[in-house]
This record gives structure tokens, C-alpha cells and sequence, in this order.
């Protein structure tokens, strides 16, 4: 049994979190939020530790390893911001990481990130679970199946509405959030990239608060896309529920599905994490350089490598 911490108990993907740890046979000793509606945790670890203040958390980590009772991992399910900062100061203390996407921000947190794991001896390790999901490695074999010289045209569309709510947070600024394309659509770019291979070009034709849209060709791929929290942005066919959502993945003439179990995979991830087989900060890498680059890099005419609801926007 393994024991883990959790920064971010109160966020968005902290019960994934909570259910893997659970699942995984592993014990959650104590968590933190600025946050304290954590409810959440009765259903799974209600004798652990909580803490609103991160001084109030780092005292008890340390007097645990003091008292030779030193965490195992933690888990960060900060906002996105604060990842690269809460990964440091586990590495510091000798604690292995699993980190929520996206790793970090900035492409040079990677480098140092890497010091980090060297000079203490601790492993980064994230949640990448797109590249377990059964029809993505499927996707994978049948390109890599393909004629050498084969490349594949895509058009990625994910649509998934917010409220106001969501400006007025963390989420809705650019040097805390990465943008829209990084934090609705870094799983995304990692996944073309383990699919289709080395990235080759990168395009950005639109860009505002809410939306995004590009281009992107890899080895193996023309990758035309189009990522938006706008709810004017949604197709007829959206699916209603608790948020519009709108999500569709075209190779060539055929529709990728992977609806079913795109959020039911960090259990397996922490199972290959636990077995020393997690996804590092080299395997983020390519997929970290393309949203910094979409949100740094100048706009381009779209011409003929425009995504279909380029139109919408413009």
C-alpha cells in the first residue's frame, strides 16, 4: 500500500483521483485546498488529513517524513499554473508526482523539471490517458499498418460549452490557464503526436478567449482542428446534458469513436504509474511546445488548410 497526498482536492478532476488512489488499493493520508468543499473525499479517504493552507499541508508532509512515515506520491490536481511550482517542491522532499494535464505551462519548466528528478532522486509522472484508450491504440497499429508514404487527413472538432463563470475563474486567463487550446486541448495534441509521429508544422488561424483553431501536420498526418468553450459554436447534433459538449475526430472518411471511457481511464494510468511504467516529463514534451506555440505565435491565413468551422468565427 502506497501512500499518497493530493493537492487540488476541491478541483474538477480531484475524484478521478480520489477513485484511482481508492481503486488501486493505495491510501490517501492527507489532502489540500484552497478550496474546502471536499466533501467529496467522505466517499473515499474520510480519515485523511485536510489543509486550506499550503504551509498548514507542507509542515505535515515534512513532520511525516520526520516521524519516518514519508509519502510515496503526490497527486496535483492544482490549477495548471501552480503545477510546476507543487511538482518542485515533491521532488524536493524526495516524493514521487502525478501530475494532471497539462504538465506545466512553459517548455523550460520541463528542462528544470528534469534537474529536479536528477538532483533528488523523484520521478514526474503524468496522466496521459488518451494514449491507453483502446480505440486510440487501434489508431496507432492501423497507421503504423499504413504504406510508408501515406498521410492521413484529419479534422479534430471539440466543443464544450462553459458558462460565465468560467472567464471570471483561473481557467479564463492565459498566464494561468494556458489558454483554451491548453486547457481543453493539450490531451488532444499529445494524442496526434503519439499517433501520427514527429510534428512537423504548426499553424494558428484563429485565436480568442474562447476558441482556437489551426493547423498541424505531423509524419503521418494533415491535421486540421478547431477547439472552442463557446456554446454559439455548437453543431445541431451536440449532445445535451450536464454541459454541451461536442467532440468528433475524422481520419479520412471515417469517424474515430472514443466517447466511451474517455474519462474512466486514470485507474488504469495510476496501475502502470504504480508498476514503474508512467508517462515522464520527456513523453509531454512535444505535446506542451505545440500549445505554447499556439498561444505565442502569430496568426496566419488559413487559404486551403482552413477546419470547416473556421467560418463560424471569422
Amino acid at each position: 500500500m502506497k501512500r499518497f497526498a493530493l493537492i487540488g482536492a476541491a478541483g474538477y478532476i480531484a475524484p478521478r483521483h480520489l477513485k484511482a488512489i481508492k481503486e488501486t488499493g493505495n491510501e490517501l493520508v492527507v489532502a489540500m485546498d484552497t478550496n474546502d468543499s471536499v466533501g467529496i473525499m467522505d466517499s473515499h479517504f474520510p480519515e485523511a488529513e485536510f489543509f486550506t493552507e499550503f504551509e498548514d499541508f507542507t509542515a505535515f508532509v515534512e513532520d511525516q517524513s520526520m516521524q519516518g512515515k514519508k509519502l510515496d506520491y503526490i497527486a496535483i490536481c492544482s490549477p495548471n499554473y501552480l503545477h510546476a511550482p507543487h511538482m518542485k517542491y515533491a521532488l524536493k522532499n524526495g516524493i514521487d508526482v502525478i501530475c494532471e494535464k497539462p504538465l506545466v505551462l512553459n517548455s523550460a519548466d520541463m528542462d528544470i523539471l528534469k534537474e529536479y528528478e536528477e538532483k533528488y532522486s523523484a520521478q514526474v509522472n503524468s496522466i496521459l490517458q488518451l494514449r491507453l484508450h483502446p480505440a486510440i491504440i487501434a489508431l496507432k497499429e492501423k497507421v503504423a499498418a499504413a504504406p510508408a508514404d501515406h498521410i492521413f487527413d484529419v479534422d479534430l472538432t471539440y466543443m464544450t460549452s462553459r458558462g460565465k463563470w468560467y472567464m471570471k475563474s483561473w481557467k479564463g486567463f492565459d498566464h494561468k490557464s494556458g489558454g483554451v487550446a491548453t486547457n481543453i486541448g493539450v490531451h488532444f495534441y499529445d494524442m496526434l503526436h503519439f499517433v501520427f509521429g514527429k510534428l512537423l508544422s504548426n499553424e494558428v488561424h484563429y485565436r480568442d478567449e474562447k476558441t482556437a483553431s489551426g493547423y498541424l501536420e505531423y509524419e503521418k498526418a494533415r491535421v486540421r482542428w478547431f477547439l472552442s468553450i463557446d456554446a454559439n459554436n455548437l453543431p445541431e447534433n451536440a449532445v445535451k446534458g450536464e454541459k454541451l459538449t461536442y467532440r468528433s475526430i475524422t481520419i479520412g472518411d471515417e469517424e474515430l469513436e472514443f466517447s466511451g471511457g474517455f474519462t474512466d481511464l486514470h485507474t488504469q494510468s495510476y496501475e502502470y504509474i504504480l508498476k514503474g511504467q508512467g508517462f515522464g516529463v520527456d513523453e509531454n514534451r512535444v505535446a506542451i511546445e505545440t500549445v505554447e506555440a499556439i498561444r505565442k505565435q502569430p496568426l496566419v491565413d488559413a487559404g486551403d488548410r482552413a477546419h470547416a468551422l473556421l467560418a463560424k468565427v471569422l
